[in-house]
Parts: structure tokens; sequence; C-alpha cells
């Protein structure tokens, strides 16, 4: 390894973003190389299905710095080329075109891909798979054409696009889910069900216990073929039906891959086996304390938090990565934040606190008398900050007194 090869980052998204903003704000003086195969300024990913797809935020204002930023700050930033292999014995990484760029330190940020359907009609044009801006560009042109709109999937991508095809397009809007409730494997059924009322009450419809099997059309997609026979007409068909990391860097490398989440194996410090290759982000499999076990979070508080610490790490900092994964969304007058996690069958409860008819409560699903997830819906004046305490304090809860909202949050810990 040559010593004056320079750190490089590999995915330019919102992680390697602040990855490289923060080797700079630790004095890494060094040559910094961010490279994304999108020609696009690295870019935060909620607003694709957020206020972008309706209409409410810039384009621009999805970008993690403008552009000039990077050229102030040293980095070259090297966008619309993919990196397809990764010779760690050579300390090289290798782009498409067969140009090779060594490395002291690398991070991969690769994030994760949309899991396409493997059904006939795929290709039809009115699929769309929501990843990138230039997904959001399309899907808001469909939109704006109005019709009729079919969703694969009542995850959040799911549930958030249906919401901006009612309230922002004025679509008719048909949500199609093999669960029994929205956001099952999430929030279980308890809490599915509160976002599948909120939906109905807009006027969408859901398909439960229901199957895709073909798209059907001539060039462009003009019905939906569920597993019961029935075809929905679709003039616009949006494809939810969660993500799978980009791992191949790491996995042909020779590197650890997760076998239940496919996410590239790190440490605490987000290090990979290979002490000079690090992973932060979606593509990350990272130990969790706190859960016992390897967790890999695609949401974008992970990205935020995530790249950062590995920054860190690179530069020799004594640095454990411990932040709670944290989600928000907003459909229609619902805002709401959750933090935590729970693998399936990992909590015994839930613990509802609040007005869940009118839409501002608390909900802390509990495992073993302590609070592993929780969320909030528009609480606001407190949010999120007493769920975190109770989850971070790792400690028992009265549950009774968790559901009584004269007593304070923090005060139910059992003593």
């Amino acid at each position: 390894m040559v010593s004056d090869n320079p750190y490089v980052i590999v995915g330019g998204g919102l992680a390697g973003a602040k990855a490289a903003e923060t080797l700079r704000e630790e004095g890494f003086e060094g040559r910094i190389v961010l490279i994304g195969d999108e020609r696009e300024l690295p870019y935060e990913r909620p607003p694709l299905s957020k206020g972008y797809l309706l209409g409410d935020d810039e384009r621009s204002g999805a970008y993690v710095h403008e552009e000039g930023w990077y050229g102030e700050k040293q980095v070259d930033l090297r966008t619309g080329r993919r990196v397809t292999k990764l010779d760690r014995g050579a300390h090289e990484v290798e782009f498409e075109d067969g140009e090779r760029l060594g490395y002291a330190k690398l991070l991969l940020t690769t994030g994760a891909s949309p899991r396409r359907l493997r059904i006939e009609g795929n290709q039809l044009d009115g699929v769309n798979y929501l990843r990138r801006l230039g997904h959001t560009d399309k899907l808001r042109e469909s939109l704006s054409a109005g019709g009729r709109v079919v969703v694969v999937g009542a995850g959040w991508i799911g549930l958030e696009t249906a919401a901006a095809a009612r309230a922002k397009y004025g679509c008719e809007v048909t949500v199609i889910e093999p669960q029994p409730t929205p956001l099952h494997a999430v929030l279980g059924p308890e809490l599915g069900n509160v976002f599948g009322d909120l939906h109905r009450k807009h006027g969408v419809e859901f398909r439960f216990g229901t199957g895709v099997t073909e798209f059907t059309g001539s060039g462009k997609v003009s019905g939906v073929r569920t597993d019961d026979g029935t075809e929905l007409p679709a003039d616009t068909v949006i494809v939810g039906v969660g993500a799978r990391p980009n791992n191949e860097l790491a996995e042909e490398s020779g590197l650890a891959v997760d076998g239940q989440n496919g996410g590239v194996v790190v440490d605490a410090q987000l290090r990979t086996a290979d002490p000079d290759v690090y992973a932060a982000g979606d593509v990350a499999s990272f130990p969790s304390a706190r859960y016992g076990r390897n967790i890999r979070v695609e949401h974008w508080a992970n990205a935020l938090n995530g790249g950062p610490l590995a920054a860190r790490a690179m530069l020799g900092k004594d640095v454990t990565y411990t932040d709670l994964p944290y989600f928000f969304t907003d459909q229609y007058d619902l805002g709401m934040e959750y933090t935590g996690w729970f693998a399936p069958g990992g909590y015994d409860q839930v613990v509802l606190r609040g007005d869940v008819e009118g839409l501002a409560f608390y909900a802390f699903w509990v495992g073993g008398d302590r609070v592993v997830a929780g969320m909030h819906v528009n609480l606001w004046d407190d949010g999120i900050g007493p769920v975190q305490e109770l989850i971070n304090s790792e400690q028992p809860v009265d549950t009774a007194r968790l559901a009584d909202t004269s007593v304070p949050i923090a005060d139910s810990l059992k003593s």
C-alpha cells in the first residue's frame, strides 16, 4: 500500500457525503475521493417519497451539500462512476471502464436497491420502483396525469406513495399486500391497522392476503393481475416490496456478508474483517449490544449517523456505534416518529398511551418488561425523546404507569 493513497468512499448518498464532511471536520488533510454511480450530487432519500414527490420541496433541497462545497473542502467527487471490483490485496478499487484507484482506507456506503418482482410485465412502462431522484421525477409525471394507481406492498414506501397519489394528485388508489395489515412486519397488527384505517378514510382501497402474478399491458401497463385471478385496471403501478443491500463489492472480495440480513458484516466501529475497509448505512450489518445480535437498518438516520462514525473510526478515533434506529413518516394529517428495533416475535405486548382514534398517542413495544421500540403520532411537544430514554435505560417498566397519561413517561420505570 502506498501511504499517500486517498481515503476512498464508494457510494454517493447521505452516508458517504456525511463521512467525507466528517473527515474534514476532524482535521483530515489527505485526499478524499467520493464516488457515486448516479450523475447527481449526493442526496438524501426521504424526499423521494415525501416532500419532493408531493411537490412541496425543491429538487435541490434533497442534496446533502451544494455543488461548491466539494471543491471548497477538496473532496474529489466523482459522479456517474460505478465501481465494479474491490481488490483488497492491492488496496485498489476498479471502475466499470477498467480504471483503478488505490486507497489507504475504504468506506463502503453502497446502500440498497429495490427488490424487484420477477413476474411477467415487470418491464412495462408505468411500473415504478422508487430509489432515485430520477424515479421520483418519472413518478410525479405519471401521477400528475391522474387515473388509477395500484401500489404493490403496504410498507413505508407503499403507504407514503399511496398517500401522495391520493391526497396530492387525486388518483384512485388500490394497495395490494400479502400480509393481513399494513406494516405488518414492522409494527405488527396492533399498529398496522391504525395506518390502514387512516388510508381508508382518505379513499384508499386495500386488498390484504393477496399476491401479484402479472402486470398486463402492451408497452405500457394497463392492469395488475392478482393470485386470485382478479385483474385490477392500472394507469400507474408503484412497487414497494423492500430493498436488498448492495453488498456485491464486499462479497466478491471475500468479506463476510450476514446470512440473515444480507449486510456487510462490521464490528462496533463499522470496520470489516479487513482493517482498512469499513461499511456504513443501508449496506452494513453491525452488532447491537442492546438487541444482542447484528442488525441492518435502512432508515435515514442510520446513514446520517453511521457515515460520520465510520469516518472517525477510519481516523483511529475510539468510537462505538450505539445510535438507536430512527424513522419518521408523514401521511395525510399523520406525522410519526419511530425509534428502536425488534426481531419478529421480539416483543410481548404493545402499550398504547393517549388517543389512538384521534391520532395523538404513543406506542411502546415491550419485551421482557423493557421497551425495545416505540413511536409517537402527532405528539410533537415531547416527541420521540422520552421513548429513546426508556430504550437506552434498558430498565424494566411498569406497563400500567406507561399507559397512564397522567404519569410522566420517565416515571414509568420500575423502582
